[in-house]
């Protein structure tokens, strides 16, 4: 059977970089499935899970936002962040949330500046939802 190579890129590392049967990702336009062969695209990554299959194994991690290259025998996913359910620090996460939402309410703020608190809001959501569902 036809396989992907996955590549997972951050700023700091190289996440994750194996052959695989499919990566389902939260893309721009909503969840995406990726199987070998699919069509050649390039989307907008949002916060979020991704789901790997290799053979019977499953593997999860929570990515941030970022960009997807497919092609028909690889993957390539650039983000700023992709943490397994084991990194994930959740009194961290929720701390981040609500630093966040009170730098939100400060009407000082320019637009770039808004739309980084944002990020990090949505990056931090997307970490707690993961480990809470990963959790149970």
């Amino acid at each position: 059977m036809a396989k992907l190579q996955l590549e997972i890129v951050t700023p700091e590392t190289r996440a994750f970089s194996e052959e695989v049967d499919m990566v389902v990702l939260p893309g721009a336009e909503g969840e995406l499935g990726i199987l070998p062969l699919h069509v050649a695209l390039m989307t907008q990554l949002l916060p979020g899970e991704v789901r790997i299959t290799q053979g019977q194994k499953q593997i999860e991690l929570v990515v941030g936002s970022g960009f997807v290259e497919v092609t028909p025998t690889k993957v390539s996913i650039l983000t700023d962040m992709a943490v397994a359910d084991a990194e994930v620090d959740e009194a961290a996460a929720e701390e981040a949330i609500n630093r966040a939402k009170t730098d939100l309410q400060n009407k000082d703020l320019n637009s770039e500046e808004v739309a980084e608190i944002e990020r990090a809001l949505a990056r931090s959501l997307a970490l707690l939802k993961f480990k809470r569902r990963t959790r149970h």
